[in-house]
């Protein structure tokens, strides 16, 4: 016994036991996670939601914010960040680390790499330092041990001469340079640990939200076809962030597991050798037999329990392969060990060979079948009977390229590659009874025999497989709703397109389009419909194009175009008007349905706006973006000039957010004057801008940027809420001035606008009657029906509603009539050079008399001499605004020069009517 120890000890086989046992363990008594720790998996489910891996960076920098404002403590990504990405995306994602504040860690690790001439060099992959300088590091490697399973974890480890600590230490907040390594106990179930969904958390699912408040927070992949997976003891296969997690555990729940040292093995190896020596032929072998069996069972019960209680694993490999040992010498002196060993194998492997679920053969030194299994009966269609003493090019040919079809003869395979461990794996073409050929997946195995080399063989049908191989891939490269090439595929066709381009000094052409108002049709027809509407675009995509480009969908409703060779620029703009046309003025069918759909492009040239296939796309979207603010529904070629344009459209959405903030916004007021008897009847309230280095800045400059970015709401409210409050001050003091307020598109479209106006005239105390909002075209734009309702509500508080700019629209007499107004506002472009007899006069007069016609009133906009009163008030006509009277001003100077007592005469209007004065 002695001697087999000393050999099995210095050879290390007991290794292996020593593993099966500590592994069996974990599974004896199954622990609780602390539930300190989620997960916020990257699952399936993620995927299928947000789109193919990888995702944009904006993404996680939007779940920063979310679980932040969830209240989670630590935030730590298992996702590499050591290559740039999208600029832009990239900042983004940099700024949200940065308002995180510390919070977040970010992993490094080691990356084995084969270079050029086939060496093998270790590459550390760091955070970028955009990210890295406003994170933590640590690292995330784990070691994978022989056998091909993660049983250690270390405390940290040194990256270029730099001390990094783990994950799982710092998630446990121990990581000590000098620390060793320790085995992770695996009783703490990882079906245990609290896992959230990615996509969960990024819609702020409250139950979601909940889970996270408090909580260390790790974000990697669980999905399968991310890879990050690891095999750990007892056949269990469990995800990269899950792995860091049981660390992490084994460490807050002082589960650091340690093997115990050799005196207790050489000690229960002692007593099992003196306790043998004693009863050696004393006793019946049966009884000795269950004596060892019994030390075995009771060494391998004591050490489950006191694995189980403290964190050590009691090494008993060697007091089982001592007790098997005994029992062999006893089995050898008792039985003819080599006869039972031989006849047992012979009947284990005849169930083996009966009972495999793949085909299993065996063929003799000629090469013809002797072992045929009824797995093999089902693949083939052959039975035993018509297989034995066949040999094998019956049922395989060679698949292989160019040898296709070949016979296939099993006696041309090497000898040594046969009697290698794992045998030779091969892939051959089956040919079944009736026919039909199919993959066919062949491990083939040799060895010596009494009868000559012997050969084996296992069959596998990987029809299946080649079949999911081929779905997977075409995952992979195409979008699965229409059928184009993805964004992968689209980036690998630019790639090798500006290669060629290269060489042959030829041009390269991308039409980067996006459906205007496209999320109108999800919202308003349902998703299932925008389906067919983007399956629709691309079939006539695809039918434009004419295979002479690649068509690929991007995202949402973003599709990208690529054509190549030469006049690419005319090409790309001939191609442009024909899908603008097509999709505006062909309807779209949804069964009895029929939609419009119209697009903006933006087009950019290699090599004259860019050099790669980042610089391409990026300028493409930037021309789509120039495209879709100058009115949509068109195409733009890229000049830098429109860069130049969004970065200073940024730097004012900056100084307009820093002025919202500042109190840097005053409101003007114009007076309205009755043209009957030149008295004040109200007054427009008109936004200005003091900005700090700029002077007064004019509303035409900043408003439209106002208007299509957040804080609209802000300063839309603000507007109404200072005009409202500077009424009901000049209505205290005696002056009943009807205010004009600006409506913005962005009131309409967020929150309950006639609740808005209820709840500012309660707070502010201003008589409804005195407040007049004004709408223009582009708001009544948006939605007729909810539209019409708001302002019913409106009017029912006794509010009025005017019609700005009336005249200008292409549908402004189809509002009239739709919705409930009080007062139109002729707009000053038919005022300001107004004459007798001229088609302005006829246009106003017409106007004026149909606005009586519908009951309501009218006022003239640009007056800026007194022959132009006469006129109007000639045609009925009952008030006016303009220059004549006086241009906006502050509230303080409105009140001097109209509200006061010393209010002087307006210049020149009393020759036209009576003064100026407050009615």
């Amino acid at each position: 016994m002695l001697c087999v120890l000393a050999v099995v000890q210095l050879t290390g086989a007991h290794n292996a036991l020593h593993n099966v046992l500590a592994d069996a363990r974990f599974g004896w008594n199954s622990r609780e996670a602390s539930g300190d720790i989620v997960l916020v998996a990257i699952d399936p489910r993620s995927i299928e939601k947000v789109g193919v891996w990888p995702w944009p960076r904006r993404l996680h920098a939007e779940l920063i914010g979310k679980l932040a404002s969830s209240g989670a403590s630590d935030i730590i990504f298992d996702i590499d960040f050591s290559s740039p990405s999208i600029p832009e995306f990239d900042q983004t994602f940099g700024e949200a680390l940065q308002k995180a504040g510390g919070s977040v860690v970010l992993p490094s690790f080691k990356q084995l790499v084969r270079t050029h001439g086939n060496e093998k060099k270790i590459y550390v992959n760091r955070p970028l330092p955009l990210f890295g300088k406003h994170s933590w590091p640590a690292t995330v490697n784990v070691v994978v041990e022989p056998d091909g399973l993660v049983r250690r974890y270390a405390f940290g480890e040194l990256l270029d001469g730099e001390f990094l600590p783990s994950v799982g230490g710092l998630l446990a907040g121990q990581y000590e340079k000098n620390k060793k390594s320790f085995l992770i106990d695996f009783s703490i179930r990882s079906d245990s640990v609290p896992t959230v969904s990615y996509v969960d958390v990024l819609h702020g699912d409250p139950a979601t939200s909940k889970m996270l408040k408090g909580k260390k927070v790790i974000i990697g992949g669980s999905a399968v076809e991310l890879g990050d997976r690891f095999n750990v003891p007892n056949g269990h296969v469990i995800s990269g962030p899950l792995l860091q997690i049981l660390a992490a555990e084994s460490i807050l729940q002082g589960r650091v597991l340690r093997t115990s040292s050799d005196v207790a093995t050489l000690g229960g190896l002692g007593i099992i050798a003196l306790l043998m020596v004693a009863l050696w032929r004393r006793l019946a072998a049966r009884v000795r037999v269950l004596i060892l069996v019994g030390l075995a069972v009771t060494a391998e019960l004591g050490a489950a329990l006191l694995q189980a209680k403290l964190p050590v694993i009691l090494d008993t490999s060697l007091l089982h392969v001592a007790v098997a040992a005994y029992l062999v010498a006893m089995a050898l002196d008792e039985i003819d060990f080599r006869g039972l060993l031989a006849l047992v194998a012979e009947k284990r492997f005849k169930r083996i060979a009966m009972s495999l679920g793949d085909g299993l053969l065996c063929a003799d030194q000629n090469g013809l079948i002797t072992v045929w299994n009824p797995a093999a009966v089902t693949i083939f269609g052959y039975e035993p009977a018509e297989m034995i003493g066949r040999s094998l090019d019956r049922i395989c040919t060679v698949d292989d390229g160019a040898a296709i079809g070949d016979p296939f003869s099993i006696l041309d395979l090497e000898v040594g590659a046969l009697q290698a461990p794992g045998g030779k794996v091969m892939e051959l073409e089956g040919r079944r009874k009736n026919g039909e050929t199919f993959p066919l997946e062949v491990c083939f195995s040799g060895w010596p025999g009494t009868d000559g080399f012997q050969y084996g063989a296992v069959l596998r049908d990987i029809s299946v497989r080649k079949r999911e191989e081929e779905r997977i891939r075409y995952l992979a490269e195409y979008d699965s709703l229409t059928g184009l090439a993805n964004r992968n595929t689209l980036y690998e066709h630019l790639d090798a397109e500006l290669a060629e381009a290269k060489t042959e000094q030829s041009n390269v052409a991308v039409l980067l389009m996006d459906l205007d108002k496209f999320k109108e049709i999800n919202d308003t027809l349902g998703h299932a419909c925008g389906d067919q509407v983007l399956c629709a675009v691309a079939k006539g995509l695809k039918a434009l194009v004419e295979g002479t480009g690649l068509v690929a969908r991007l995202s949402g409703d973003e599709f990208a175009i690529v054509i190549s060779g030469s006049d690419v620029a005319d090409r790309a703009e001939k191609l442009s008007e024909r899908a603008t046309l097509l999709f505006s003025k062909t309807p779209i069918s949804l069964g009895e349905r029929r939609v419009r759909v119209k697009c903006s492009i933006g087009v950019v040239i290699y090599p004259e706006h860019c050099e790669t296939a980042d610089e391409l796309l990026a300028n493409a979207d930037l021309a789509l973006y120039r495209a879709k603010t100058a009115g949509r529904a068109r195409h733009v070629f890229f000049d830098p000039g429109i860069r130049d344009e969004l970065e200073a459209r940024k730097t004012l959405e900056v100084d307009l957010r820093l002025a919202a903030q500042g109190d840097e916004f005053e409101l003007f007021y114009q007076p309205q004057i009755s043209l009957t008897d030149g008295k004040l009847v109200g007054a427009e309230a008109l936004i200005r801008w003091q900005h700090p280095t700029r002077g007064l800045v004019s509303p035409a400059e900043f408003m439209p940027v106002v208007n299509a970015t957040s804080i609209s709401d802000d300063v839309a409210f603000w507007v109404l809420a200072t005009a409202c409050n500077q009424g009901r001050i000049w209505e205290q003091n005696g002056y009943n001035i009807r205010i004009g307020v600006n409506l913005s598109p962005s009131q309409l479209q967020s929150g309950d606008l006639a609740e808005t106006v209820r709840m500012v005239l309660k707070d502010t105390g201003i008589s409804p009657s005195l407040l007049e909002l004004e709408v223009t075209e582009d708001i009544l734009l948006e939605d007729d029906e909810a539209v019409r309702k708001i302002f019913k509500r409106i009017q029912n508080l006794g509010v009025h509603i005017a019609f700005d700019d009336f005249g200008t629209g292409y549908a402004s007499l189809t509002y009239l009539k739709k919705f409930p107004l009080n007062r139109l506002k002729i707009d000053q472009s038919f005022v300001r050079e107004l004459q007798r007899g001229s088609e302005d006069e006829a246009i106003i007069e017409a106007t004026i008399n149909l606005s009586k016609r519908l009951g309501m009133s009218v006022i003239a906009e640009g007056i800026e001499n007194p022959d132009t009163i006469d006129i109007l008030r000639g045609m009925g006509c009952e008030e006016g605004q303009g220059y004549y009277f006086s241009r906006p001003m502050p509230a303080a100077e409105f009140e001097q020069q109209f509200l006061s007592k010393e209010a002087p005469l307006t210049s020149g209007f009393s020759a036209a009517v009576p003064a100026v004065s407050a009615a």
